[in-house]
């Protein structure tokens, strides 16, 4: 009977890590089953586009917004990055699920999962949703780096039909068995100290679930305006949504300007904004701010320039005003037009 060189204590590890193995598997192949083959989500301007799910991570993300704002600003890039994203995210769940080459798929888990957290941590309405996916995807990662897989996986077959790039000395670094390291003690606590610390920090960082007072930047809509003029009888400025619910948007009901005596000079409503043409609206990202049914809808991480007619001969140029956006929460944002 042929005996395995995988060492009764690892085959034991990655016995023990099999639920992990395919549950994390199946978490990253089912994006790919999603995204591809249940329902196309890789077409650009149709509902349910990847890139917009994206652009939704760039308000708060952590330490990679450059690179989410220069993707969200060049659509073909955006576009061939969620392509990549996607086919390696199908990859390394398939091969998860077959224990197929399982530490260099852990490592992707890992790497996935890391992504996920710094660019998505901060949301979730009712939960931690992104957070808790994010850091237990980095937790599994690293134990099945170091569990790799046992009796059911293509790592424990190929070795058991003697594949002769089973005796290489990189396969126990890429697929499976006992790691060539006389003492793993300190990698494992060293590892696992690294991810605690990067739990405490992201859960305190995003949500302030450590020490003080916490948050969560999901549940309500933010708006936040820059850049106001007032000129020539026209109002412009910036809108750019930074908190809130991500599956769907701002409901922008009212637009109203007021001079300093509190008296309103211009004002639109939810039904005036619904005729606003695209051309008034200057959108920065893939994500856009563009008119419903009955408001102005301003989508979760979308920034764009308004431009309204005032078509007011009493407005003057050099005088101060009061600019006051209203959500249909009742949630208002204002900002002085010098």
């Amino acid at each position: 009977m042929k005996i395995s060189y995988i060492s009764r204590p690892y085959s034991t590890d990655g016995l023990f890590a099999l639920s992990i193995r395919l549950v994390v598997g199946w978490t990253y192949f089912s994006a790919f089953w999603r995204r591809l083959v249940l329902e196309n989500k890789l077409i650009p301007d149709e509902p349910g586009y990847i890139g917009e799910k994206f652009n939704h991570f760039l308000p708060n993300a952590l330490g990679i917004k450059p690179l989410i704002e220069y993707l969200v600003t060049h659509p073909e890039a955006l576009w061939w990055a969620m392509v990549i994203f996607t086919i390696v995210e199908g990859f390394v769940g398939l091969f998860m699920i077959l224990g197929l080459f399982t530490r260099l798929m852990s490592v992707g888990v890992f790497a996935l999962a890391m992504g996920i957290l710094l660019g998505s941590g901060w949301l979730g309405t009712t939960c931690l949703d992104e957070w808790q996916i994010g850091i237990l995807g980095i937790a599994s990662g690293f134990t099945l780096f170091l569990s790799g897989s046992s009796i059911y996986s293509l790592d424990n077959f190929f070795v058991q039909k003697d594949f002769p790039f089973t005796r290489s000395r990189w396969f126990p670094w890429l697929g499976s068995g006992s790691l060539p390291v006389k003492d793993l003690k300190p990698f494992v606590l060293w590892g696992s100290a690294f991810i605690f610390l990067m739990t405490l920090f992201t859960n305190q960082y995003f949500h302030g679930g450590v020490v003080g007072t916490l948050h969560n930047k999901s549940i309500k809509p933010l708006i936040e305006i820059k850049d106001v003029s007032l000129l020539n009888n026209s109002l412009q400025f910036e809108v750019y949504r930074t908190e809130g619910v991500d599956v769907y948007g701002s409901f922008l009901i009212g637009i109203k300007l007021s001079d300093v005596t509190g008296k309103t000079v211009f004002e639109m409503n939810g039904e005036d904004l619904a005729r606003l043409s695209p051309a008034q609206i200057s959108n920065k990202y893939v994500t856009k701010i563009k008119p419903g049914k009955h408001s102005l809808v301003i989508p979760l991480g979308a920034k764009g320039v308004i431009n309204l007619d005032l078509k007011n001969d009493g407005i003057s140029d050099n005088a101060t005003y009061l600019l006051t956006l209203t959500d249909i929460s009742g949630a208002e944002w204002k900002e002085k037009v010098n």
